[in-house]
Protein backbone atom coordinates (compact mmCIF):
# COMPACT_ATOMS: atom_id res chain seq x y z
CA UNK A 1 0.00 0.00 0.00
CA UNK A 2 1.50 3.14 -0.72
CA UNK A 3 1.66 6.24 1.68
CA UNK A 4 -1.46 8.73 1.70
CA UNK A 5 -1.06 11.55 -0.64
CA UNK A 6 0.70 14.09 1.27
CA UNK A 7 -0.16 17.75 2.10
CA UNK A 8 0.71 20.93 0.07
CA UNK A 9 4.70 21.21 0.21
CA UNK A 10 7.66 22.35 -1.40
CA UNK A 11 10.89 19.94 -1.90
CA UNK A 12 13.78 21.65 -0.19
CA UNK A 13 16.63 18.57 0.29
CA UNK A 14 17.07 15.41 -1.24
CA UNK A 15 19.33 12.72 0.45
CA UNK A 16 19.98 9.55 -2.00
CA UNK A 17 21.74 6.30 -0.39
CA UNK A 18 22.89 3.39 -2.49
CA UNK A 19 24.31 0.45 -1.95
CA UNK A 20 26.07 -2.11 -4.25
CA UNK A 21 27.20 -5.45 -3.76
CA UNK A 22 29.80 -7.52 -5.74
CA UNK A 23 31.72 -11.02 -6.43
CA UNK A 24 35.51 -10.82 -6.57
CA UNK A 25 37.52 -12.89 -9.08
CA UNK A 26 39.53 -13.38 -5.93
CA UNK A 27 37.02 -14.93 -3.78
CA UNK A 28 36.08 -11.48 -1.87
CA UNK A 29 33.24 -9.55 -1.95
CA UNK A 30 32.87 -5.46 -2.13
CA UNK A 31 30.11 -3.01 -1.09
CA UNK A 32 30.17 0.11 -2.03
CA UNK A 33 27.94 2.74 -0.50
CA UNK A 34 27.43 5.98 -1.74
CA UNK A 35 25.54 9.05 -0.18
CA UNK A 36 24.58 12.60 -2.18
CA UNK A 37 23.15 15.40 0.02
CA UNK A 38 21.28 17.99 -2.77
CA UNK A 39 19.48 21.23 -1.93
CA UNK A 40 16.44 22.22 -4.52
CA UNK A 41 18.19 25.70 -3.86
CA UNK A 42 21.15 27.55 -3.62
CA UNK A 43 21.97 27.03 -0.17
CA UNK A 44 24.70 28.78 2.13
CA UNK A 45 27.58 27.33 4.05
CA UNK A 46 30.45 29.04 6.27
CA UNK A 47 32.24 27.99 3.67
CA UNK A 48 30.39 30.28 0.97
CA UNK A 49 27.21 29.61 -0.76
CA UNK A 50 26.29 26.09 -2.71
CA UNK A 51 24.42 26.57 -6.15
CA UNK A 52 21.89 23.95 -6.13
CA UNK A 53 23.95 22.16 -8.69
CA UNK A 54 26.45 21.25 -6.72
CA UNK A 55 25.76 18.73 -3.90
CA UNK A 56 26.54 19.65 -0.29
CA UNK A 57 27.79 15.72 0.33
CA UNK A 58 28.85 13.16 -2.24
CA UNK A 59 31.00 10.07 -0.31
CA UNK A 60 31.26 6.59 -1.52
CA UNK A 61 32.71 4.37 0.84
CA UNK A 62 33.69 0.48 -0.40
CA UNK A 63 34.05 -2.62 2.19
CA UNK A 64 36.07 -5.86 0.67
CA UNK A 65 34.76 -8.71 2.94
CA UNK A 66 35.24 -12.57 2.86
CA UNK A 67 32.36 -14.62 3.09
CA UNK A 68 32.78 -14.91 6.85
CA UNK A 69 31.68 -11.34 6.89
CA UNK A 70 35.22 -10.23 7.87
CA UNK A 71 36.02 -6.55 7.08
CA UNK A 72 39.95 -6.99 5.18
CA UNK A 73 39.86 -3.76 3.38
CA UNK A 74 38.09 -0.09 3.58
CA UNK A 75 38.82 3.12 1.01
CA UNK A 76 36.50 5.61 1.76
CA UNK A 77 35.65 9.03 -0.32
CA UNK A 78 34.82 12.30 -0.03
CA UNK A 79 34.09 14.35 -3.55
CA UNK A 80 31.96 16.98 -2.22
CA UNK A 81 31.69 18.42 1.50
CA UNK A 82 30.82 21.68 3.48
CA UNK A 83 34.38 22.20 4.29
CA UNK A 84 36.84 20.73 1.87
CA UNK A 85 40.59 20.22 3.14
CA UNK A 86 39.04 19.33 6.30
CA UNK A 87 35.97 16.96 5.70
CA UNK A 88 37.78 15.04 3.51
CA UNK A 89 40.84 14.74 5.47
CA UNK A 90 39.30 11.85 7.67
CA UNK A 91 38.83 9.12 4.86
CA UNK A 92 42.19 7.31 5.39
CA UNK A 93 40.97 6.51 9.13
CA UNK A 94 38.53 4.48 8.36
CA UNK A 95 41.12 1.44 7.73
CA UNK A 96 40.57 1.44 11.35
CA UNK A 97 37.56 -1.00 10.91
CA UNK A 98 39.45 -3.42 9.24
CA UNK A 99 39.63 -6.54 11.18
CA UNK A 100 36.33 -5.68 12.14
CA UNK A 101 33.25 -8.49 11.46
CA UNK A 102 29.80 -7.42 9.74
CA UNK A 103 27.66 -9.59 11.98
CA UNK A 104 29.25 -9.36 14.79
CA UNK A 105 29.49 -5.88 16.58
CA UNK A 106 30.16 -3.50 13.62
CA UNK A 107 28.15 -0.42 14.78
CA UNK A 108 29.64 -0.78 18.06
CA UNK A 109 32.90 -0.84 16.30
CA UNK A 110 32.37 2.20 14.25
CA UNK A 111 31.14 3.48 16.99
CA UNK A 112 34.22 3.20 18.89
CA UNK A 113 36.39 3.67 16.11
CA UNK A 114 34.93 6.06 14.18
CA UNK A 115 32.77 8.03 16.62
CA UNK A 116 32.84 11.83 17.21
CA UNK A 117 35.81 13.71 16.11
CA UNK A 118 37.43 10.73 15.06
CA UNK A 119 34.84 10.13 12.03
CA UNK A 120 32.99 11.48 9.19
CA UNK A 121 29.17 11.55 10.82
CA UNK A 122 28.08 10.69 7.02
CA UNK A 123 30.14 7.94 6.71
CA UNK A 124 29.54 6.71 9.86
CA UNK A 125 26.03 6.59 8.94
CA UNK A 126 26.64 5.08 5.69
CA UNK A 127 28.56 1.90 6.94
CA UNK A 128 25.60 1.44 9.76
CA UNK A 129 23.54 -0.10 6.98
CA UNK A 130 26.33 -1.89 5.37
CA UNK A 131 25.90 -5.17 7.66
CA UNK A 132 22.24 -5.61 5.37
CA UNK A 133 23.64 -5.01 2.47
CA UNK A 134 26.21 -7.06 2.56
CA UNK A 135 23.40 -9.74 3.96
CA UNK A 136 21.70 -8.93 0.95
CA UNK A 137 24.32 -9.19 -1.62
CA UNK A 138 25.46 -12.76 -0.37
CA UNK A 139 21.52 -13.76 -1.18
CA UNK A 140 21.55 -16.54 -3.45
CA UNK A 141 24.75 -17.19 -2.99
CA UNK A 142 23.75 -20.33 -0.34
CA UNK A 143 20.61 -21.37 0.46
CA UNK A 144 19.22 -19.15 3.07
CA UNK A 145 17.21 -22.08 4.42
CA UNK A 146 20.59 -23.64 5.49
CA UNK A 147 23.01 -22.36 7.88
CA UNK A 148 27.04 -23.75 7.87
CA UNK A 149 27.71 -25.81 11.01
CA UNK A 150 24.12 -26.77 11.24
CA UNK A 151 23.34 -23.37 13.38
CA UNK A 152 19.91 -21.23 12.69
CA UNK A 153 20.11 -19.21 9.69
CA UNK A 154 21.44 -15.80 11.17
CA UNK A 155 17.88 -14.31 9.62
CA UNK A 156 15.64 -15.96 12.13
CA UNK A 157 14.61 -14.08 14.95
CA UNK A 158 16.22 -11.10 13.63
CA UNK A 159 12.32 -9.86 12.58
CA UNK A 160 8.96 -9.60 13.32
CA UNK A 161 8.04 -11.64 9.88
CA UNK A 162 11.16 -14.21 10.58
CA UNK A 163 10.07 -15.31 14.65
CA UNK A 164 11.17 -18.53 14.76
CA UNK A 165 7.15 -19.45 16.12
CA UNK A 166 5.66 -17.60 13.34
CA UNK A 167 3.93 -18.26 10.16
CA UNK A 168 6.58 -17.66 7.41
CA UNK A 169 9.17 -19.88 9.37
CA UNK A 170 6.43 -22.45 9.21
CA UNK A 171 6.31 -22.40 5.97
CA UNK A 172 9.76 -21.65 4.56
CA UNK A 173 12.08 -22.97 7.31
CA UNK A 174 10.32 -26.17 8.94
CA UNK A 175 13.10 -27.40 10.19
CA UNK A 176 13.46 -24.19 12.57
CA UNK A 177 9.76 -23.84 13.66
CA UNK A 178 9.01 -23.51 17.16
CA UNK A 179 5.33 -22.65 17.34
CA UNK A 180 2.30 -25.10 17.91
CA UNK A 181 1.35 -27.17 15.33
CA UNK A 182 -1.35 -29.07 14.02
CA UNK A 183 -0.37 -32.32 15.47
CA UNK A 184 0.17 -31.17 19.03
CA UNK A 185 -3.40 -29.50 19.00
CA UNK A 186 -4.78 -32.88 18.75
Amino acid sequence: MPLSPPAARERLHVRRVSYEGYRRADGLYDIEASLDDSKDHDYPLSSGVRSSQVPVHLMRIRVTINRRFDVVDIEACTDEMPYPGHCDQITPDYKRLVGSNLLKGFRKSIAEKMGGVSGCTHLSELLGYLPTAAVQTFAGERRETDSPGGHKPFQLDACHALATDGEAVRLYYPKWYVGATADAAV
